[in-house]
């Protein structure tokens, strides 16, 4: 039965390549999809940390953002038409969490590790980003995670990312100070796709 259930949820599910041609019709900041890109990198290796599906994840964070230019000025609707858009084409848990990532707002109630794994990711990029562009070289290879760690703590640094909302990672049993490392190593290996 688990079979046939994991068989039914990869007919359900576009590839990364699928994916991406999606996010490039409908994204056009590339600040956005180089968030989308860092967002899916450390769902990714989060995944592998965890033992989960690095496929689904990884999808969950490339797609999350799908809808959000066109919800930008209504906030409330992030993550809605982010299904309209999906269904369908991943599995009804991508769609659960990427509603679940604007849970003040859809209401839809983080409880997953999955919903809860891109709270964190979503949040924690801005952060690792922030750090790059501050090194003299305004690069991800020259931020120490000593550097990271200590910029979490300033509320002013990088006051987008939402501190409380990267500890989310703790509520899927991952250490803040792991996480962070973790995701600062998911984006040094995309460096060159992010610009930097």
């Amino acid at each position: 039965m688990k079979l046939l259930r994991e068989l039914l949820r990869w007919f359900k599910m576009m590839s990364r390549e699928e994916a991406l041609k999606l996010v490039k019709e409908r994204v056009s900041r590339s600040s956005l999809y180089r968030h989308m890109l860092a967002t899916e990198a450390i769902m990714r290796e989060l995944a592998r940390k965890l033992g989960e599906n690095e496929e689904i994840w990884g999808l969950t964070g490339l797609l999350h953002d799908i809808d959000f230019e066109e919800t930008e000025s209504q906030p409330e609707k992030h993550g809605l038409l982010a299904e309209e858009v999906l269904k369908g084409k991943v599995p009804e848990e991508v769609v659960r969490a990427i509603k679940a990532h604007n849970f003040e707002r859809t209401g839809v109630k983080p409880v997953s590790k999955l919903e809860k794994a891109l709270i964190a990711c979503d949040a924690v990029t801005g952060l690792v980003i922030a750090c790059a562009l501050v090194m003299p070289s305004k690069k991800l290879c020259d931020v120490k995670l000593k550097t990271l760690r200590k910029k979490f703590k300033e509320k002013s640094f990088a006051p987008g990312s939402n501190r409380e909302k990267i500890r989310f990672c703790e509520e899927i049993g991952v250490p803040l100070n792991e996480f962070l490392e973790l995701s600062l190593e998911a984006l040094k290996k995309i460096a060159g796709e992010l610009g930097g």
